[in-house]
């Protein structure tokens, strides 16, 4: 998922909510939507801004790796698709900055949270993408296990929440099935380039299994989260749906997952698999990883260069106000 860590209250007994809170998990279970004007416990809006805020942070970090291809895509018609896939990223952002505001939080609010390091994103994108088959890898693992996840949040009870993530999914089946494509370019390639494949696999399938944030005897904070549908499914829920979708596509691919637990389990009809390294996650969350430094001095950057730009907009905004109040004058 491209929010991890999201802290929320522990999940309140109904016997101590007070009858607006009542009335108000009621709503939740019937599966109705909140919208923003109506009335929300605080730890319910506090949640969503964090999660929204957090997953709204990750699409627009997560156009810096991709990005950094884009001018040297093999192609002309793969550097158009990996131009629209980040333009695509981009706008995704906006519909999460958008939905968060709806909470009464202002973008730059959650950008500054960003910028101090007070907000995180997904620890996905503080690894390097060193060839263009990590370009495929991204795509097929990051992509695929951000649709995981998303899917289901098309039915999160936040209705602006909700509404952005039915355009999101959208977007982003599309993203997964280039880079799928990719691979298969790469897999059915040369030598070299069917190491290229593989190795792109073995450095990104871990990661992309510590996306859906730690096991669930370990995710303190799923609890409320769901109760409030806020959150649909537990972390290691999705990491098993992911898995069990991705071997097969792998063993078409010819490719091997970096996993000898990797193995078959009749019983719950699914794979199982090794955890990943969750020091290395709990690293990376924490400012360690590899491009951590890299991805965040980045985004800094082009908010400070932007500014002659925000302020631009901003006087043309008032000048234009300025206008239309002189207009209402001399009609009276």
């Amino acid at each position: 998922m491209y929010a991890q860590l999201v802290k929320s209250e522990g999940a309140k007994p109904r016997e101590e909510m007070t009858a607006e809170e009542i009335a108000f998990q009621d709503r939740i279970d019937r599966g109705e939507k909140i919208e923003p004007k109506e009335w929300m416990p605080d730890g319910y809006r506090k949640t969503l801004i964090r999660q929204i805020g957090q997953h709204a942070h990750s699409e627009i970090v997560g156009q810096l790796p991709e990005g950094n291809w884009i001018t040297r895509a093999p192609t002309l018609e793969r550097k158009a698709i990996l131009l629209a896939k980040v333009q695509d990223e981009a706008g995704h952002g906006l519909y999460l900055y958008s939905a968060a505001e709806t909470l009464g939080v202002s973008r730059d609010e959650l950008l500054e949270k960003l910028h101090s390091g007070n907000m995180k994103y997904s620890s996905i994108f503080n690894y390097p993408t060193l060839n263009w088959a990590d370009i495929g890898a991204v795509g097929w693992l990051v992509d695929g296990a951000a649709i995981m996840n998303q899917v289901p949040l098309q039915r999160t009870s936040y209705g602006p929440y909700s509404r952005a993530m039915i355009r999101i999914c959208k977007e982003e089946s599309f993203h997964q099935r280039q880079g799928y494509d990719i691979m298969m370019k790469m897999a059915s390639g040369t030598p070299e380039q069917k190491a290229m494949a593989q190795d792109a696999l073995n450095r990104f399938w871990y990661p992309a299994l510590m996306m859906f944030g730690p096991s669930d005897k370990d995710s303190v904070h799923s609890v409320q989260s769901m109760a409030w549908k806020i959150k649909i499914n537990t972390n290691d829920e999705l990491r098993q749906k992911f898995v069990d979708q991705t071997v097969p596509q792998a063993k078409y691919l010819g490719l091997s997952i970096p996993d000898e637990n990797l193995a078959w389990n009749e019983e719950k009809g699914g794979w199982d698999f090794s955890e990943p390294d969750w020091s290395e996650f709990f690293a990376v969350i924490a400012g360690n990883g590899p491009c951590n430094e890299e991805r965040l001095g980045a985004r800094v950057k082009a908010w400070e260069d932007g500014a002659w730009f925000r302020d631009g907009l901003m006087a043309h905004a008032e000048k234009a106000e300025s206008r239309r109040r002189a207009s209402r004058m001399a009609a009276e």
